[in-house]
């Protein structure tokens, strides 16, 4: 008796759902969002609706806090400058204090110190030290996202069996090959797990920054723009870091499929 393929009892339109359901998710929420302040009469000095969020984008404003090819320039060169240097800073320290357990337990104790700190508490003293602008808020940036960077990294490096260890230390296996043979490999799924986590987090730092420390981005606009209860430009500013990272966040994901195809591969039913 032969069996039928599950992909022939498969709905079409469930199908195409299913393969583009982050998007129909997205829209989904921004309809309900948008009928029930219609449906509320929602004031929009307290909620605007998405439409009008959009609508603000492409607006010519005469105010230079509505610039937005400037705001979101700025945004998006703290964001990938802060970011990136979080992953490599992030990966070459994590292997630095594996190879080392005398520095990790010297190193370790400072990073959880620091750590503690509200990032808001540092913006003062950053201002101080580095003055307002793109450098502050890209420390700021890499201050929320490395730690978690590093502990995720370096759990990965830990991850490895410590009898296949043994097995390659016996056969004498340098300390430079067992890294990048072993280590490296069971590692690189905490370290793509992490990075998707430090999309959000660098996000989050830079606009923390912005919103005290910057005279332009999206968070100097959200700021700005909640002196007069403007929200449409509050919530287009929102919408627009989501999806910054978001797309950093689908970048992330396409590299991890190119370093790591074995992960993504379908199992073929026998």
């Amino acid at each position: 008796m032969k069996l039928k393929n599950k992909k022939e009892n498969v709905n079409p339109i469930i199908a195409f759902i299913d393969k583009y359901q982050t998007i129909f998710s997205l829209l989904l929420f921004f309809l309900t969002w948008e009928v029930l302040c219609r449906v509320f009469h929602v004031n929009e000095a307290f909620l605007c609706t998405p439409s009008s969020a959009l609508k603000h984008l492409f607006l010519k404003q005469p105010d230079a806090e509505y610039h937005w090819f400037i705001n979101i320039k700025a945004t998006m060169t703290e964001f990938i400058l802060g970011f990136s240097i979080t992953a490599i800073l992030g990966v070459f320290i994590s292997v630095c204090l594996i190879w080392s357990k005398t520095l990790q337990k010297m190193v370790m104790p400072i990073f959880v110190f620091f750590q503690s700190m509200p990032n808001i508490a540092i913006i003062p003293i950053l201002l101080i030290w580095i003055g307002y602008g793109l450098k502050t808020n890209i420390v700021i940036a890499f201050i929320a996202s490395f730690f978690p960077m590093v502990v995720n990294t370096m759990a990965g490096l830990n991850s490895v069996d410590e009898d296949l260890l043994d097995l390659v230390r016996y056969l004498k296996a340098s300390k430079l090959k067992v890294f990048l043979k072993i280590r490296l490999p069971m590692a690189l799924p905490y370290i793509f797990s992490s990075l998707k986590i430090c999309t959000s987090l660098s996000v989050m730092g830079v606009i923390v920054g912005e919103l005290y420390a910057s005279d332009k981005g999206l968070g100097y606009v959200i700021a700005n723009s909640q002196k007069y209860m403007d929200t449409p430009p509050m919530f287009a500013s929102l919408i627009v870091m989501s999806m910054l990272a978001w797309g950093m966040y689908v970048l992330v994901t396409i590299l991890e499929r190119v370093c790591m195809p074995w992960k993504f591969v379908k199992k073929i039913d026998d």
